[in-house]
């Protein structure tokens, strides 16, 4: 895959050791390419935040590789990958992960400020991207003034802000309604559509259904994916 954005290779993460270790990942291999929205579903426990914190460089995998736009991950220096977070990458949390004392429209600017944005364009690229998510009133409201799903909404401008070319949602409609998580989803791949690339961890099959293709995790390992066309499927007959 040529225009691929993430590759994970032969990737395998490890706790412990001896008769106690346990395996999260056993040998992964999975590409995302650009304008590809990719669901990951499993039961808790079948690895998928472990998959999630590996493909974003948050954790080092205990063997295999991960490349992110050509970059192996395995030989960036400390600095590389923070700055790959910075203008690549784009996270959402389920625990939202927003610094209390900013207000909404700063804990969005923030990666952009620290990457060097003038001030003027961070922030009107975050109102931007506020507005996007249903909260150009809120702009000035802090984290513990904001319901939790205006806390993911603004976790979720924060990821898609400056044009982050690759996105990675851990359930992130979890904190909201049906509307309002319906409106997340379609924000999230019009952003595919635009070209970037992203990973949605879910367990619902509606949500899934709006991914490209759906990868199934089951004890660490991949074992079973459909594309768009079988996501009808799933609506119908529910996860397997």
């Amino acid at each position: 895959m040529s225009d691929a954005v993430l590759r994970l290779i032969g990737v395998t993460q490890q706790y412990g050791v001896g008769e106690t270790a346990v395996s999260a990942l056993s040998g992964v291999d999975l590409q995302i390419a650009r304008g590809e929205l990719v669901a990951i579903m499993g039961a808790s426990g079948s690895g998928k935040s472990t998959l999630l914190s590996i493909a974003g460089g948050l954790q080092k995998p205990t063997t295999g590789e991960v490349v992110i736009e050509g970059r192996h991950l395995s030989t960036a220096s400390p600095r590389d990958l923070a700055q790959l977070r910075r203008r690549s990458l784009g996270f959402v949390f389920q625990d939202f992960n927003l610094i209390p004392t900013l207000t909404a429209l700063e804990n969005v600017t923030l990666p952009l400020e620290l990457d060097g944005f003038r001030a003027r364009v961070a922030r009107r690229a975050g109102r931007d991207a506020l507005a996007s998510v249903g909260l150009s009133e809120k702009v000035a409201a802090y984290p513990d003034d904001l319901s939790g799903g205006q806390q993911q909404r603004v976790a979720i401008a924060r990821a898609v802000v400056g044009g982050r070319r690759l996105i990675l949602a851990d359930e992130p409609t979890g904190a909201l309604d049906s509307v309002t998580g319906e409106m997340v989803l379609k924000m999230l791949r019009s952003r595919v559509d635009a070209g970037a690339a992203a990973i949605l961890v879910t367990h619902e099959a509606r949500h899934a259904a709006w991914a490209d293709r759906i990868v199934f995790l089951r004890d660490g390992r991949i074992v079973d994916e459909t594309r768009r066309a079988g996501a009808e499927s799933l609506l119908a007959g529910g996860v397997r």
